[in-house]
């Protein structure tokens, strides 16, 4: 079973970093500078920011859906940021290096597995739950904080004749 792992579009964030601080706040945003790596994960690259390095911290709706899972928190984002290109079952660095929370839902948001790992152990995890036919999609969390890390799709493969 393979999976694909993706970020957010930067598209979304770009025009939020033209505001003044002010305009953040009004947003309920902050714009921050990276002070050490790892420490500011971004949704869009799916990398650390490099310390200097300019980041949004935001609340961001990740489940969108009608369900008691409807869910939102606080994210980072990188200024600048271009969306993360991973290959199939690959798994980037920045989750590989922190403890994970990962949820699995179905097509109609409702929570179907959970679990805690560490990053390094993260991808039979995600084989494991995708296993279940059940399961539509899963969203992977940083586990200490509760923040929205990305989203795991299930990658049917085709076999070529």
């Amino acid at each position: 079973m393979s999976f694909q792992i993706t970020g957010l579009p930067a598209a979304t964030f770009a025009p939020l970093f033209a505001l003044s601080d002010q305009e953040l706040a009004a947003r309920e945003a902050v714009r921050m500078i990276a002070d050490r790596q790892p420490g500011f994960p971004c949704r869009v690259s799916l990398r650390d920011a490099e310390p200097g390095e300019s980041v949004l911290l935001l609340n961001y709706e990740h489940l969108p859906v009608a369900s008691p899972y409807r869910a939102r928190h606080a994210i980072f984002v990188r200024a600048n940021a271009v969306d993360a290109q991973l290959g199939v079952d690959q798994i980037p660095q920045s989750l590989q290096i922190r403890l994970l929370s990962l949820r699995a839902y179905d097509g109609s948001g409702m929570m179907l597995d959970a679990d805690v790992v560490p990053g390094s152990e993260l991808a039979p995890a995600i084989h494991r739950m995708l296993e279940r036919r059940a399961i539509s999609y899963l969203h992977v969390h940083n586990a200490k904080p509760g923040c929205f890390a990305a989203r795991v799709e299930r990658v049917e493969r085709v076999e070529r004749v």
